[in-house]
């Protein structure tokens, strides 16, 4: 696999050539700071990018043309990356040498289309599209709490954190809607195509020289952009006491979820040995956490633990009964106070290091996951990933006990579920 960046001034273009794929995928993505008011806005318009353009002015003609193209597809997402919000639209086509020539070239101009061509009128966007969009979104956030686990996520970051970015619920805010019309969305779009920052990314069995010009000849946009701010959240101090907040809910089970401090990591620490850390904590069945607390003690049904690196948090979720939930987050500390102590076995630090090895061999079997981790290489600085297994698999015990100690439990949230 080869891999080549280029800034364009208006845009970087990131080049990746594997041949263990027979589609090329090519990802746009567009970012800016994170405003909590503009995420439903931005929602509403991620979704109307991808259900009609100016030429293909229905779902039915999109997907048309996308048959056209031998099957290619065309998707879409926000997401949140630290401090920003990050919008992909995401083309899936069929490599030239299994359809006919010039498919890929045609796959391009569709994409185009999608993303600066949209099905608008005037200075506004096509209006019965829109509603359609907006009482699909509606429905969505209506029934957010029926997904108890991802409510209770939420819930989580909004105890940990009042305001900024990491309380921003990234499924947007339903009391945001009807202020959403044509007229404010094709403002903001025009904001997102000038402003923000632009990032393309092309993977496949490609020709760097001949995929560069070709995304310049299309992707003709000039207009140059800064970056305002780091990825990284402003670190918070931790609570002297974990806070412990109940909610209750109509479920069979009580979901928990545990945000805890990360504190002065060094770059090193929060690249390699929060990583294993966390592995030995709380990732997979041979974790202490899922050994500990489900395994022996029969606490939950489901538990497992993830490092936010950019937010510098760790979160740590529980599928329990409602009567073990103190007896849960009791074991947990102390769990994580044996880490603070060194009490794993190199045993362990062995499998963490095997997981790690199978989870960056797991990365090359998706081009979407590649393109992931070169775009986080690029934005955060993470070295590429052969030079993270080999720094992985040199990370000692100390390293590990060093990080464990910098680890502070900040707020436990429960959903308690009231029909068991």
């Amino acid at each position: 696999m080869k891999y080549v960046k280029k800034d364009l001034g208006a845009y970087k273009l990131h080049l990746i050539k594997t041949t263990n794929f027979k589609t090329i995928k090519i990802r746009v993505s567009f970012r800016s700071p994170i405003v909590k008011e503009e995420i439903t806005l931005r929602n509403v318009l991620c979704s109307l990018l991808t259900l009609s353009t100016k030429k293909y002015q229905t779902k039915r003609d999109l997907i048309i043309k996308g048959q056209d193209l031998y099957a290619a597809t065309i998707s879409s997402s926000n997401s949140r990356i630290g401090n920003y919000i990050n919008t992909d639209i995401l083309l899936t086509v069929l490599h030239d040498k299994y359809t006919e020539e010039g498919n890929f070239k045609s796959a391009l101009d569709f994409l185009y289309d999608v993303v600066y061509d949209p099905n608008v009128d005037g200075n506004h966007f096509n209006e019965e599209q829109l509603e359609i969009v907006k009482r699909n979104a509606k429905t969505s956030l209506e029934s957010l709490k029926e997904d108890a686990s991802y409510y209770s996520l939420l819930r989580l970051y909004e105890n940990m954190e009042e305001e900024g970015p990491l309380s921003c619920r990234m499924a947007g805010y339903i009391e945001d809607l009807d202020a959403i019309d044509s007229k404010n969305l094709y403002q903001y779009y025009k904001n997102m195509i000038n402003k923000d920052l632009m990032d393309i990314f092309v993977i496949g069995d490609i020709d760097f020289h001949e995929t560069e010009e070709m995304i310049k000849s299309i992707f003709r946009t000039k207009t140059f952009k800064k970056q305002k701010l780091g990825y990284y959240l402003e670190e918070k101090k931790p609570r002297k006491h974990i806070r412990t907040v109940m909610e209750q809910e109509v479920n069979n089970q009580s979901k928990l979820a545990i945000g805890a401090r990360l504190c002065n990591l060094t770059k090193y620490e929060r690249d390699y040995p929060l990583t294993l850390y966390n592995v030995i904590l709380g990732s997979g069945p041979d974790s202490k956490l899922f050994r500990e607390v489900r395994e022996k003690h029969s606490l939950c049904y489901t538990i497992n633990s993830v490092p936010n690196k950019l937010d510098n948090i760790l979160v740590i979720r529980a599928g329990i009964d409602k009567k073990n939930i103190k007896k849960t987050v009791s074991l947990i500390q102390s769990q994580m106070n044996l880490m603070k102590k060194g009490k794993f076995s190199d045993k362990d630090l062995t499998i963490a290091k095997e997981y790690f090895q199978t989870a960056m061999d797991s990365i090359l079997e998706s081009q979407s996951s590649i393109i992931e981790s070169y775009y986080m290489m690029d934005l955060v600085g993470l070295d590429d990933m052969e030079t993270r297994v080999e720094k992985m698999m040199e990370v000692t015990s100390n390293d590990i006990i060093k990080v464990a100690k910098k680890i502070k439990l900040d707020t436990a949230y429960c959903l308690e579920g009231v029909k068991e």
